[in-house]
């Protein structure tokens, strides 16, 4: 029934194959086609999935399918197989849904670039390693698609190689997500040596042996290798730099495929940290650190992508923030709107390039929303996602990650208002990228005046329906906001990810069926809990509705009503805005502790061990058998005379040696 799972990844498989051999000597159009169309009929095969899953009871929604055996070493045994359950289908959903569409939009975007093949081909191997990571049904496999996005990554963000810039951001992203690697890397290992397998399902059901000492340092080592892949302090560096390599791809990058997979990887090994309380804490405050420190650098960044780059790496905090407190859903929640909101912003920078001639400074734009209607306005839909505003597929999903980090056992206030905080600041930063972008008077060159246009089609489309999914995404929130107790998404991963950090700390959450319940048999105390407990909700919701209603006014008062204001704010805060424009300068502590130590150090073994030492010893081997071999080349004269006179003197020595040791022996 479910056994065709393997066909999603198979068809970006395909696609890569072809366009890797044969992209170059085929027509550019087809290329662009047959990649775009391995992507559709990914993502077509994932709908069907959905829909054959959800017609069966929540209890039975797994499903595995063993393609051959991989590696069998005495009792170690793995498979290439996948698993279809709500939470790989989710994920399946979102990586080819809206990879789909930037593979669309790439085709315009890209249909000049002398690598064209080779841009498909890379985008296609990409998409194939991240359904890899989603669909699979064990760790090793699952590492196979995390080590694949990773170069993949490298791949694409230093596309333009021949720019420095480029190579460097790829060998950045490369070499930081190795880091954390190796610490993901690690927890595999710990987990076959305590538990035998790799296999997902035999995992999670032999969990519960382990004590909590080594559950909680398996969790520890899989986060590290999360908040590399996920752009989590201390290892988000990498991702701003990102932003070199083709707009499509950050969008990619962004929105659906790499940095998704820590996140999802958490809410997958649920089992594992709901038995680790440290392990999930330290997941929840380097999540909510990382959404605001991200979001305090976004308010002075005047690169439209970087802007949004900062933005991707605060809101995976939330995520973190999310499956930190142990609401798993609500941060999966977050990551499918996310993909949404995300991919149409990266998207509608790009388009804003495309009619800027490349531009990315925002103090050289202004004025666009007449110029170029279709990105305004679809742009306008996930800038309000991304801020929080009700009605906006983005409220729903961070609403509720900031009522389970008040309201779950593992939450706290304190989780609660720096979330509050940092969604301030993102809808700050947001529409002060909107009103510098969009709004006044157009601040390019007179050059780039001439040309400013509207994107063709085949770019606004996909623009066009991930805005529908910006509005719509989120309304699968409803029936908890308004008191249905688990949300449909909720409803959907339970049997995978179960109800941890849906109930609230003491009370249970407000359910009219509840409450229903309670007045039919008496309850009047759970009754009361329950209203409570949605007041609570409904009073915190207001509040980070205010926030951001605060944070969209700041901006229009610095940036449309008073646009000097900037200036004299950074002017008064000079020390403040140095830091923030300098991004706290973590790029060039970095640059001094880790890579220029290293370089020393390397210079210093090379110069002090290997020259002095290694080369030392074999040149010192090298001149003393040249300096024997000068002496001896000289008695090899080639005179026969001399050989006869040496033969004589050394008969003469071997005779007189033995004479004397006769007399005196």
């Amino acid at each position: 029934m479910l056994d065709y799972v393997w066909l999603v990844p198979l068809f970006p498989a395909v696609g890569f194959i072809i366009n890797g051999l044969i992209g170059k000597r085929i027509d550019r159009r087809l290329v662009g086609w047959i990649g775009c169309s391995a992507i559709g009929l990914s993502f077509f095969f994932s709908i069907l999935l959905f829909f054959e899953l959800i017609q069966l009871p929540p209890a039975s929604r797994h499903h595995e399918f063993e393609i051959f055996e991989w590696v069998v070493s005495g009792d170690f045994r793995t498979v290439i197989g996948y698993q279809v359950d709500p939470l790989s289908i989710l994920m399946a959903l979102v990586v080819s849904g809206v990879s789909f569409f930037i593979h669309i939009y790439s085709i315009g975007y890209m249909h000049g670039d002398p690598g064209y093949p080779r841009y498909f081909t890379y985008l296609n191997l990409f998409v194939f390693m991240m359904l890899n990571l989603v669909l699979a049904n064990n760790f090793l496999l699952m590492f196979v698609g995390w080590e694949g996005v990773g170069l993949c990554s490298y791949l694409l963000i230093g596309f333009w190689f021949e720019r420095d810039s480029a190579s460097n951001a790829g060998k950045k992203a490369f070499v930081v997500n190795r880091v954390g690697d190796f610490g993901f890397l690690l927890g595999i290992f710990l987990i076959f040596t305590n538990l035998g397998t790799l296999d997902f399902t035999e995992v999670f059901h032999k969990a519960p042996s382990l004590d909590v000492t080594l559950a909680t340092t398996i969790a520890i080592l899989l986060f590290i290798g999360a908040a590399g892949k996920s752009a989590q302090l201390p290892l988000y560096v990498w991702l701003p730099d990102a932003m070199e390599g083709p707009t499509p791809v950050s969008s990619l990058i962004h929105a659906a495929t790499m940095v998704t997979a820590g996140v999802y990887m958490i809410a997958r090994c649920n089992v594992l940290y709901s038995m680790a309380p440290i392990a999930l804490t330290i997941v929840a405050v380097i999540g909510v650190a990382t959404a605001i420190y991200a979001a305090s650098i976004g308010l002075t960044q005047n690169d439209i992508k970087r802007v949004l780059a900062y933005s991707t790496i605060s809101q995976l905090g939330y995520m973190f923030l999310g499956v930190g407190v142990g609401a798993y859903g609500a941060g999966m929640f977050h990551l499918m709107t996310h993909a949404f909101f995300k991919g149409l912003l990266f998207l509608g920078a790009g388009s804003v390039m495309h009619a800027m001639s490349g531009e990315l400074d925002m103090r050289k734009m202004g004025g666009l929303r007449r110029k170029i209607p279709i990105t305004f306005w679809t742009f306008v839909p996930a800038t309000l996602a991304i801020a929080g505003i009700p009605g906006f597929s983005g409220f729903f999903s961070k609403d509720e990650i900031l009522w389970q980090a008040y309201s779950s056992s593992h939450g706290h206030f304190l989780l609660w208002a720096v979330g509050v905080i940092a969604a301030g600041m993102t809808s700050f930063y947001m529409f002060r990228l909107l009103f510098m972008t969009f709004f006044g008077q157009c601040r390019a060159p007179e050059e780039v005046k001439k040309h400013i246009h509207e994107s063709p089609k085949v770019m606004t489309v996909p623009l066009g329906v991930l805005s529908v999914l910006s509005i719509i995404g989120g309304y699968v929130g409803i029936p908890h906001i308004f008191g249905g107790g688990f949300n449909k998404i909720g409803e959907f991963l339970a049997p995978v990810v179960g109800g941890h950090g849906e109930v609230a700390k003491g009370h249970a959450v407000f359910s009219f069926e509840k409450v229903a319940h309670a007045a039919e048999g008496g309850g009047a105390t759970a009754t009361a809990h329950g209203l409570q407990s949605a007041s609570m909700e409904m009073i915190l919701m207001a509040i980070s509705v205010i926030v951001a209603l605060i944070g969209i006014l700041m901006a229009y008062v610095f940036y449309i009503k008073r646009p000097n204001l900037p200036g004299i704010v950074a002017e008064k805060g000079k020390t403040l805005y140095t830091v923030l424009i300098n991004k706290y300068f973590v790029d060039e502590i970095y640059e001094f502790c880790f890579v220029d130590s290293l370089k020393s150090l390397g210079i210093a073994l090379w110069k002090g061990f290997d020259d002095l030492v290694i080369d030392g010893a074999v040149n010192g081997v090298g001149h003393l058998t040249v300096g024997l071999s000068g002496v001896l080349r000289k008695i090899q004269t080639g005179f026969v005379q001399s050989y006869a006179f040496f033969m004589i003197i050394g008969g003469v020595i071997v005779v007189g040696y033995y004479m004397i040791r006769a007399i005196f022996y």
